[in-house]
């Protein structure tokens, strides 16, 4: 069984090549599970391990695997006869003999068969594509044995035979059975995403429509009043400050949408961070007297970053006035601001209600909000969209009853360096 030996180890080799050229591809994360120039490399170096690990059993007679490769890139790549012709070259190498013109005739007959059946073996379903590559194998197989005996050749028929009968065919199973269920676990994949961005993309635009179309409703009434003659000029007035409040509404909603659509800083500028989280907590100081929070700030000075301006107080703003709104019946909000190793680490605390391990989770997901039906979720989004934008991380840690803490990490921009 000495054919039976070389070929079983030929097939290990060629299992191994072909196995981490799957998993490889696999890693790219492209929704081709390999390009065609891959699989023409990758089938060409497996032709070459095939023949340098064949079973010799004369100076011009060499007994392998090579067909695999070929019948495997001709079937699923299309790449058949460029991989036959290479299966001729390198066998010229060895010497243009009697094996070498074998050669000619065999894979030059598959090449016709493997280009003939390309474009219609995509049109079968997976279980047919797998009968149809180990027939093919078969076939090959079958091909070699004939110029065996053609040829006369001193050798162990019971061995000769099983070994080409019996490995090629296993190989190319094993093989299309494991390309037929990546495939099929790859296309899942993709589906599963592509149902997952649509449905997120239906969520986020009938949830935009809703908040937009609200205050566009308000102001449309307001606009309706307005057009009667008995309206008085306080009333006119009044309803005009209105219906600017409810354009200002819609308007901040486009504003976020389109932060976190497009993340990037247009326009970078070195950033005092003590300067622009107090300007902030100004802002904030009405709201949080009218939940009954108190804000406490502690700054490490000369603290510097670098980013836009306008995004950063956007971020900065949606973070602390969720920790507020999360304090309905009163607290403390600390913001906390340290610089170690090249890093600006801001910390913005609260004492509310906190959040669970599935809600932090889904922060940032596009239109979720821990507020339900009061919150548009954008905020977040935004959030989180400026911070990568600035290369900056944030890491949430919450409980329930207890409070939040958001820490945001940004490299150091000095104003000495």
């Amino acid at each position: 069984m000495e054919i039976t030996q070389h070929l079983l180890y030929n097939l290990s080799l060629l299992l191994i090549f072909i196995f981490t050229c799957i998993f490889w591809s696999l890693k790219r994360k492209e929704p081709a599970l390999i390009s065609k120039r891959a699989a023409l490399v990758c089938g060409i170096a497996a032709i070459w391990t095939c023949i340098a690990f064949a079973y010799e059993l004369t100076d011009t007679t060499r007994f392998d695997l090579r067909e695999v490769p070929v019948i495997i890139g001709g079937l699923y790549m299309g790449i058949g006869p460029t991989l036959s012709l290479a299966i001729i070259l390198i066998r010229g190498l060895f010497g243009i003999d009697t094996g070498f013109f074998l050669n000619l005739l065999i894979y030059g007959s598959l090449a016709l068969l493997l280009w003939r059946v390309y474009p219609l073996f995509w049109r079968k379903s997976s279980k047919q594509r797998i009968i149809i590559s180990v027939s093919v194998t078969v076939l090959t197989s079958i091909a070699t044995i004939a110029t065996m005996e053609i040829g006369k050749m001193d050798l162990d028929r019971v061995d000769a035979y099983f070994a080409f009968l019996v490995i090629p065919a296993l190989g190319m199973l094993i093989t299309t059975s494991t390309i037929e269920f990546v495939r099929s676990d790859l296309q899942m994949r993709q589906q599963i995403f592509k149902s997952e961005k649509l449905a997120a993309v239906e969520q986020m635009g009938a949830a935009i429509s809703h908040e937009i179309r609200n205050p566009l409703t308000v102001s449309k009434g307001f606009v309706q009043l307005l057009e009667k003659e008995t309206i008085t000029p306080d009333k006119q007035k009044e309803y005009l400050e209105l219906i600017r409040e409810g354009l200002d509404s819609a308007e901040q909603v486009i504003q976020d949408y389109l932060t976190f659509s497009k993340p990037t800083i247009d326009s970078l500028e070195e950033l005092n961070v003590q300067h622009e989280l107090s300007q902030i907590i100004t802002i904030l100081v009405p709201t949080a007297n009218q939940h009954s929070v108190l804000i406490t700030a502690q700054f490490s000075p000369s603290t510097f970053v670098l980013g836009d301006r306008q995004k950063f107080r956007q971020c900065m703003l949606n973070v602390m006035k969720n920790g507020i709104e999360s304090m309905s019946h009163g607290g403390k909000l600390s913001i906390i601001v340290n610089k170690d190793n090249n890093k600006v680490t801001i910390e913005i605390k609260d004492t509310g209600v906190g959040m669970t391990k599935e809600q932090i989770n889904r922060l940032g997901e596009p239109y979720y909000s821990t507020k339900g039906a009061k919150g548009t979720g954008l905020g977040m989004m935004v959030a989180f969209s400026v911070v990568r934008a600035m290369n900056g991380t944030v890491q949430i840690t919450s409980e329930i009853k207890k409070g939040t803490i958001f820490s945001f990490q940004f490299p150091v921009n000095s104003p000495y360096s």
